[in-house]
Parts: structure tokens; sequence; C-alpha cells
């Protein structure tokens, strides 16, 4: 997935003194990432794992070249750091969770106006596997290969992707969208990318209940997309109207159900795994 990361991508850490923001640093790095700078406003001049620390993104921009930013940085700050991150030009993954609803959309809206792309929040990342990872993906479950897979779940893209190693199939990028209400990029926008990208021959898409993501990517793989996908949809046995885990993952009324997106995905021609292990199977 050239068109996002490559080998020469440079990424920073918003966050990177925090315990979560530290420690991924050091798995990022070990997974080959090129992290070239942290950002923690008070903290310029310290070192976390040999990366230099700055007070803001500007500073770090003046002595260094990036093109994207992973953001650690508790709640009630995040849509500061983001929109800091953005109008210095970088792309974004956002690893927070519980960021407000309205601080999201305003997130979103300063991405458009500069044109950025933003992942999350609430998000595991992005990996094109044995190049570059941005986020907090395990390490040793990618395999590099073709099928591009795009999700709403962490833990689920977790299980998915290991089983498909397992069997010898390789990805061209894993993308986690987030569970939130509001993502960044969502279905939509990653089945694009997928499209146009020559390396992905096959997609893997993991949805859940809640909202209308699903449904709205049946409509676009119908009429788009030319690629074979296989879809798992987790929730067929959820209660109604209760929200199961993530934010964006509560029923409302007969919208948003595992029925309702199953059938759109059928009729759009995608093969649905009953379970994660039949995703294998299926492609």
């Amino acid at each position: 997935m050239a068109i996002l990361l490559n080998k020469d991508t440079h990424v920073i850490i918003q966050g990177i003194t925090g315990h979560h923001g530290s420690i991924h640093a050091r798995l990022m790095q070990e997974y080959g990432t090129r992290i070239v700078a942290g950002v923690t406003p008070g903290r310029k001049g310290q070192e976390v794992d040999g990366i230099p620390v700055y007070d803001t993104v500007r500073q770090a921009l003046q002595r260094h070249r990036v093109q994207w930013s992973v953001i650690f940085v508790p709640s009630a700050h995040a849509k500061d750091a983001a929109i800091e991150a953005l109008r210095a030009g970088l792309h974004l993954v956002i690893i927070t969770e519980h960021v407000p609803v309205h601080d999201a959309i305003d997130i979103h809206s300063e991405a458009r106006r500069h044109r950025r792309i933003v992942i999350g929040p609430n998000c595991p990342g992005l990996v094109v596997p044995g190049i570059c990872k941005i986020g907090i993906m395990p390490n040793d479950i990618f395999l590099p290969g073709d099928v591009g897979v795009v999700s709403r779940s962490g833990t689920l893209t977790y299980e998915i992707v290991h089983t498909l190693t397992k069997k010898g199939i390789g990805q061209s990028a894993v993308i986690g969208c987030g569970g939130d209400p509001v993502p960044g990029m969502d279905f939509i926008d990653v089945l694009r990318l997928f499209e146009k990208d020559k390396k992905t021959k096959r997609i893997v898409l993991i949805g859940e209940i809640g909202g209308n993501f699903e449904e709205r990517a049946a409509k676009h793989i119908r009429r788009c997309v030319s690629k074979p996908v296989v879809a798992y949809i987790a929730g067929r046995c959820a209660p109604k109207d209760k929200r199961m885990g993530h934010a964006g993952a509560i029923i409302s009324g007969e919208a948003g159900t595992a029925e309702t997106k199953i059938r759109a995905l059928k009729d759009a021609g995608v093969k649905i795994a009953r379970l994660p292990s039949d995703v294998v199977r299926l492609l």
C-alpha cells in the first residue's frame, strides 16, 4: 500500500513520554517504522529510546522530515494535538479512546480543510506488512501478501490476520478504522484505496453492529469494487438497543443490526463468514 506508507515514511509520536506512547514507540521501531521524533509539551530535550522529544510539532518539523503523526495524547487534549499536527501538514493516526464526538467532528473538518488523512480516533492504526507500522497492532502476526484488510474492531483484526498468516495468506495492508461513531477514514475510503492498489488482489472487511458503515460500503462495493470481498460481521447475537463495547456499536430500531448489514453485503456479492475462522476458507 505505497499509497499510504513506504520504507521512507517518517513518523512522529505525540504523547511519546506517556506510558503507552513510550511502549509503542519501541515496538514500532522494532517493526522497522522510522520514528524520528516525539512531542510532549514541557519535555523538550528528553529522549525516549533514542528518539528526541520536542515541545511542539513545529519544533519537530524544523529538525525532521515527517509525513505522519500517531497520537497517544489523553482524550481531553487529543483535539488540540490533532489540529496542531494537521495544520503542520501531517496525516494522523489517533489511538486515543473516549475522544468526545464534537471534538472528533472538529478534527475531521480540519483534516478536510487541509486535505490530510485521519485514521481513528480509538483505532489500532495501519500496517503495510514488512514495510511500516503506525499504531498498536502486534508486530508478529503479519505476512506480506495480496489481501487488503479493513476493520472497525482491533481485536478481531488481530485474530483474523493471525489466522490468515498461519495459513500462509499474506496481507497487502491492514487498516483499523476504529469503533467510534465518527471515524476519519471509513470503509468506503479504504475500499477506494484497495481498488487502486495493484498489490491488493482480495479484500477482507471486518464489521460490527451499529451505524450504517457496512450498508454504505455494500452500495460502494456493488458499484465500484472489482476485487473479491469477504466480510465478517460481529454482533449476530447482540441484544437490541444495547451498546456492545465500541461507542459506535449500538443498534437503533431495525437499523445497524448484523442482519441488515449481512443482507446488504450479500446483495453486493460479498461472501459472508459466520465465524472469523471461516474467512480463510472463503478466500
